[in-house]
């Protein structure tokens, strides 16, 4: 009986002995400690807590918690950004113009676009492009302008050519012939063509407040209107403000013009008749002029369009004979 609780006893022991032996090194020593895993899914934190030491697995809970609730409310604030960002509509910038551009700040096309001389030479310094908003008028600028005008190199040319026509016509016949005669229609030509610049464009013009310059009825228009148009500015102008008004600055000029030139022209030129005849050539001269400015751009441009769809069609020709020289040779 001894020898079975001996036998029975030395077996509880050695199966103790088993247990701890079995046991590995690091492994728990308290219940009350602690392990902590943390799981990053997407842009949020997820917190698994065990029992902390204080052995209350609560206060890990509502910490992961908070920090989930957290982590929700930064996504919410950078979806909210970033549909702020999406949705604010930043300022475009406006193309710049290549040419001249109208009252809106558009560029005016080629077909209502006055340039500075015509043919290159030709001064068109007072006319204005369809829809453009020019300078406004002053003393000053009407100043400007007609001297500039009076004073341009191409005016001389015209004179000479206008005073050479009429030496060869002998309009007048006591201003004689030859270099002298020339020279005689010359300077008292000058002389007319400057009075009747600056009578007009400047001290009439600025006195009645009248805007003297040639605004281009344009296209959208038929042809006979626009010949109309062109005759009627002879006796019609604009105000300052923009509204028709009788051209008594352009008339008056003329009328003056032709009054002042009897002190410094023989007196068979000093006529009635012969007044009226120079102040009618002034006039059709100003139709004539006038009629160029007004159909000029349609012509400019149309001989412009036809020069780059020639300079498309070439390059287009060119392109496919590169083309065709690179699959040659590639064979």
């Amino acid at each position: 009986m001894h020898f079975i609780v001996a036998l029975f006893a030395f077996s509880i022991v050695c199966g103790i002995g088993r247990v701890e032996s079995s046991s590995p090194p690091d492994g728990p020593r308290l219940a009350g400690d602690v392990a902590v895993a943390r799981l990053s899914v997407s842009d949020s934190a997820v917190e698994v807590a065990t029992p902390g030491p204080d052995g209350n697995p609560d206060s890990d809970a509502q910490a992961a918690e908070q920090g989930a609730q957290s982590a929700q409310q930064s996504g919410q604030q950078g979806t909210q950004t970033s549909a702020t960002d999406a949705t604010t509509k930043l300022p475009v910038a406006k193309p710049v113009a290549a040419g001249p551009v109208d009252a809106n700040g558009n560029e005016i096309p080629l077909e209502r676009r006055q340039p500075t001389r015509i043919l290159g030479f030709m001064p068109n310094f007072r006319t204005v492009s369809g829809g453009a908003k020019p300078p406004p008028p002053s003393w000053k600028y009407n100043f400007n302008v007609a001297t500039h005008q009076a004073t341009d190199y191409s005016s001389f040319i015209f004179l000479g050519l206008t005073s050479l026509t009429a030496e060869g016509l002998n309009q007048h016949a006591a201003l004689g012939k030859g270099v002298d005669g020339f020279y005689a229609y010359n300077w008292r030509g000058f002389l007319d063509k400057t009075d009747n610049t600056y009578l007009s464009a400047f001290f009439y013009s600025s006195l009645l407040h009248e805007d003297t310059r040639y605004y281009a009825f344009g296209q959208g228009h038929s042809i006979p209107m626009r010949i109309l148009y062109v005759i009627s500015r002879q006796g019609v102008a604009r105000t300052y403000g923009g509204h028709q008004t009788p051209n008594f600055a352009g008339l008056g000029a003329k009328v003056t013009t032709q009054f002042v030139s009897r002190y410094y022209y023989p007196a068979s030129a000093s006529t009635f008749p012969v007044l009226a005849t120079k102040f009618g050539y002034s006039v059709m001269r100003d139709v004539i002029f006038s009629s160029i400015r007004e159909f000029y751009p349609d012509l400019a441009a149309h001989f412009v369009k036809k020069h780059r769809e020639k300079m498309e069609r070439l390059a287009a020709k060119d392109a496919g004979d590169d083309g065709s020289a690179d699959y040659s040779e590639g064979r």
